[in-house]
């Protein structure tokens, strides 16, 4: 068995929360490992969810008898989203604490339901991380991603084209959240062309053939199903012009690749180089939602295409990413404005390169040490 770093006891000692993760993070087999003796109501359970939907009540009346303080884990509240009524009134009349649970937080948000008002947190799930995995593959990892199936499975490819195909018949088309899911499926694919570049809605919405408030509508949709995410430009700076726009990357490296068909990820390619920045993202990412760290990622672009990949809170730490395996001096040039800009950031570049060093203010980490510094919490 795998164990998972998400600490949910620290959350559930203030009471209830939504746990939402994409499909197949392991987020139920997560919960049925640590929360042995929480009472489980499975609503992809054909029987139990046609009961639930016909009554929601009965949810009150099996649980209105539990001590206070029992915890009560729903999988996937969004089927049955009329159940946040009766878990409201057991929260605040019978003290029993929620696990709630979903891949898509936007059937709860664009049907105005019950949020809990709240009494319940919302809280996030990710794929594997560096952390959890000894020995991680991380050729195999920056190809194929971390959802626990496919980094797990012999044919991880042919995992991918259902996950694809589920997301989008599941996810899109039968909530209705795209009329033409041949256009969504283009828009998939040009946003997978552009992930972790900043974004250009006209650019995209030309090659789809559609609005540039559609492609940002579509966006929205990547963002609330939990398929993608944006990362913001950090924009406080007093003597260079930046750039305002967000960059958008998927929420896993290999969902990135399957949809840009690739195959195969050689070494010292631009491929394998984007992959590696998804990839460490991702570790970043899943880093700052586990540890609860009230700091802020973004990134910084000049004017005169100066770019740090990312920028962790008030400018505290600024990070490059290169997959590269031997680090040149040309691989520190953009600290130079970024150094002059915020004297006092910590500095970092992130690679494959084996010899962890400091070359003047610039710490060079070898992506394995800088791994196991973050989740130690001795990066920040």
């Amino acid at each position: 068995m795998i164990e998972r770093i998400f600490n949910i006891t620290n959350y559930l000692e203030d009471g209830s929360i939504f746990l939402f993760g994409a499909r197949q993070t392991g987020k139920s087999t997560f919960l049925e490992q640590t929360l042995k003796n929480a009472v489980f109501f499975d609503l992809l359970d054909s029987n139990l969810r046609l009961k639930l939907q016909r009554d929601p009540s009965l949810l009150y009346d099996t649980l209105q008898d539990k001590p206070a303080g029992t915890i009560i884990v729903i999988d996937e509240i969004p089927e049955i989203p009329e159940l946040l009524n009766e878990v409201h009134r057991l929260i605040q009349k019978k003290g029993l604490r929620f696990v709630l649970t979903g891949s898509s937080p936007r059937k709860l948000k664009r049907k105005g339901h019950n949020t809990l008002g709240g009494r319940a947190v919302p809280c996030y799930f990710f794929p594997f991380v560096s952390a959890e995995l000894h020995d991680i593959d991380l050729d195999k990892a920056l190809l194929y991603g971390l959802l626990p199936p496919h980094y797990l499975a012999k044919n991880p490819r042919r995992l991918l084209s259902g996950y694809i195909d589920i997301y989008l018949k599941e996810e899109i088309k039968e909530e209705a959240l795209s009329r033409n899911i041949a256009v969504f499926q283009r828009f998939m694919q040009a946003a997978a062309l552009t992930s972790g570049e900043i974004v250009n809605y006209t650019n995209i919405a030309n090659d789809c053939n559609v609005s540039a408030k559609t492609i940002k509508e579509y966006f929205s949709i990547l963002e609330d199903t939990l398929i993608g995410y944006m990362l913001p430009a950090y924009t406080k700076t007093n003597k260079r012009k930046v750039t305002q726009a967000p960059k958008f990357y998927f929420f896993d490296v290999g969902v990135y690749n399957y949809l840009l068909q690739r195959t195969s990820l050689p070494p010292e390619t631009p491929e394998y180089g984007h992959s590696f920045e998804h990839f460490v993202m991702q570790e970043l990412r899943a880093y700052v939602n586990y540890f609860q760290k009230d700091e802020t990622l973004s990134y910084w672009h000049t004017y005169n295409n100066k770019e740090i990949d990312v920028v962790v809170g008030q400018a505290k730490i600024g990070i490059e990413i290169k997959s590269t395996a031997e680090i040149q001096p040309k691989h520190l040039s953009n600290f130079k404005d970024y150094h002059d800009e915020f004297p006092d950031s910590r500095c970092i570049i992130v690679s494959r390169d084996k010899l962890t060093r400091r070359n003047g203010n610039i710490e060079i980490m070898y992506v394995f040490d800088f791994l196991k510094q973050l989740w130690a919490g001795e990066i920040f």
